[in-house]
């Protein structure tokens, strides 16, 4: 990936923290984590993989709340980014965050 991707990638987890923190939708948990985002090489496409402490049945429930609000997010993200067009968006559950939460009560039990 290239430095102005990259760049540009870490520009919409940014925003899109903060636009997520604005949403009303009770579907989207309060405690959404934007795990990664996978931006295409010519800015058309952006991945965004979100999980939640709730466990991956939450996080699916979160992104259909944000799929909904797709239209709002890619608006307000256009206008903080300041670029000339704004990529697609599609948001994916993940469930990383839960996954490593176990691991690390796996890992307390061993040390006990």
């Amino acid at each position: 990936m290239s430095f102005y991707v990259e760049r540009t990638a870490e520009d919409i987890h940014r925003h899109l923290t903060d636009i997520f923190r604005d949403l009303k939708d009770p579907r989207i948990d309060r405690m959404i984590t934007i795990i990664h985002i996978d931006l295409s090489a010519d800015l058309s496409d952006c991945k965004v993989y979100v999980s939640c402490l709730g466990g991956l049945a939450k996080a699916q429930e979160s992104v259909k709340g944000l799929t909904q609000a797709s239209g709002f997010i890619k608006r307000e993200l256009f206008s903080r980014l300041k670029a000339k067009k704004c990529p697609s968006l599609t948001f994916i559950a993940d469930d990383s965050v839960e996954k490593s939460r176990e691991m690390l009560e796996k890992i307390e039990k061993l040390n006990k």
